[in-house]
């Protein structure tokens, strides 16, 4: 189980020749249950990111305190990072080497057994559809492709807590769905996913709990089914409008 309790970023801006506070995550608290894809919801700039990062590990927070498995990472991150694997929007990789060299490098940096790693390379390459690119170099590959390839990394030493940050952004409907399958069969074989993504309907497709955040701050968690029976809605995308105050012109 991930505990996150009245976490709080703080950060500073400066605004002409003053220095401004600012809190892109503001006192939230909530738990991710083993086993349960958790949604993290919000428009650009609500904190998702933010948030994301101190749940890795990557961000410290500036109060507040985050516990997995009921250790916290200023006495056991490194136990912490072997059990997470962060997948950041943003993650650029190496051009001029192949996705399954890649795949080896981590496995090797992770001190994945040999015989192991060449079975759960085979394994990821299968599940992701990658055998067709597999050899071409990464800077050569559709954005899918790369995309895909920078899933397989993250998955490459088999950890129980997923944190995927706008997984499918940009993608094609055929990249998006390879993606959302197999995260539904990570879920299936007892993994913890937390993810993050623009695309309500995506989260309603496979989230079993979805958090609201806006400016920082929780606004909504609960299922999608209750939160749409909450704001009168048939959808989760209506249902985030609702519960913002805004409205849906799309």
């Amino acid at each position: 189980m991930i505990e996150v309790s009245n976490v709080k970023k703080r950060f500073i801006k400066n605004v002409g020749k003053k220095a401004q506070e600012i809190y892109a995550v503001d006192d939230i608290s909530f738990e991710v249950p083993d086993g349960t894809i958790y949604g993290v919801l919000g428009q650009n700039g609500a904190g998702k990111t933010t948030l994301l990062r101190m749940m890795s590990g990557i961000m410290s927070p500036t109060k507040g305190t985050i516990k997995v498995d009921n250790r916290s990472y200023d006495k056991h991150s490194e136990i912490i990072k072997k059990d997470i694997s962060y997948l950041s929007g943003n993650t650029k990789l190496y051009e001029n080497i192949t996705p399954l060299e890649l795949l080896h490098i981590f496995g090797s940096i992770y001190e994945i057994d040999k015989g192991k790693l060449d079975q759960r390379v085979k394994e990821i390459i299968k599940l992701l559809d990658m055998e067709s690119f597999k050899d071409n170099k990464i800077g050569n590959l559709s954005t899918g492709q790369v995309q895909r390839t920078n899933i397989a990394r993250c998955f490459i030493n088999d950890p129980k807590y997923y944190i995927l940050d706008e997984a499918t952004s940009g993608l094609d409907v055929v990249s998006s769905q390879i993606i959302i399958d197999f995260i539904k069969q990570e879920k299936q074989r007892g993994k913890t996913i937390i993810y993050s993504t623009h695309y309500m309907e995506e989260a309603e497709n496979i989230c079993d709990k979805v958090l609201f955040i806006n400016h920082g701050k929780v606004i909504c968690e609960s299922t999608p089914e209750k939160i749409k029976e909450e704001t009168n809605t048939t959808n989760l995308r209506d249902a985030f409008f609702a519960v913002v105050g805004g409205k849906n012109e799309d």
